[in-house]
């Protein structure tokens, strides 16, 4: 990849979710649809994918590649303030309907997008932060078809507050890298998780995407702390 987008809106309520390596996101309330509908309606035939959006010259995307290894060109070329460098590659949450465009190919109409960040995994020992584990809700932690990413779906609570000063904080932690007997290494993270403040009135989904290049191990060990206690996840990344 020649760049991933690292600069996202806050939300419409200034609640950031500010991730620690210079990330502003807001919370994806742009990229989720809690229901497809069935039959012909509007979202009928919708998918949802994380894929790698690639822009043209003008700082458009003009084309996605599927975690699956699928390629589509999109129907429109879509802009937004967040897509700012032209030829570059963005790691995305990507709803859309399969069509065929004008020559009869298979492409994808955007229904909603929404950049994904990807973290640069920091060392314990070079964190500048107070640790902090405050719970999240942990959904699920996979390793994509093409073996790039380490994607990671949260929820966090948020809500509405006066105070400015209130961001929640996410950051990706190493503090251990395990040399096993067979000559394998096993990386151990941690998520950083600061409330900062932030009311706990509702939930909202988060997503991060760990590039695999930068983990330099055969597998990974992610510990979260969540409302129903800690969680341990132990993945092969080969």
């Amino acid at each position: 990849m020649n760049n991933v987008a690292r600069n996202m809106n806050r939300s419409r309520w200034q609640i950031a979710l500010s991730l620690l390596f210079t990330i502003h996101c807001s919370l994806f309330t742009s990229c989720t649809q809690d229901a497809y509908e069935k039959g012909e309606g509007e979202y009928s035939l919708m998918r949802g994918d994380f894929v790698e959006a690639m822009s043209d010259v003008n700082s458009q995307l003009v084309s996605m590649t599927t975690d699956d290894g699928d390629l589509f060109s999109f129907t429109k070329p879509y802009s937004d303030k967040w897509i700012t460098t032209a030829d570059s590659t963005y790691r995305c949450m990507l709803y859309y309907n399969k069509v065929q465009d004008k020559h009869g190919k298979a492409a994808a109409e955007i229904v909603s997008i929404a950049p994904v960040p990807c973290p640069i995994v920091k060392a314990l020992s070079e964190f500048d932060k107070e640790l902090r584990t405050d719970p999240v809700k942990f959904n699920s932690i996979w390793v994509s078809k093409s073996k790039k990413y380490l994607n990671l779906y949260l929820q966090l609570k948020t809500g509405v507050t006066d105070d400015s000063s209130a961001v929640q904080k996410l950051a990706v932690i190493t503090d251990t890298l395990l040399h096993h007997s067979d000559g394998s290494f096993t990386r151990h993270l941690i998520l950083h998780h600061d409330q900062g403040g932030v009311p706990e009135y509702y939930s909202t989904a988060a997503y991060l995407s760990i590039p695999l290049t930068a983990l330099d191990a055969d597998s990974v060990r992610f510990t979260i702390n969540t409302y129903s206690g800690v969680v341990t996840k132990t993945l092969s990344i080969q």
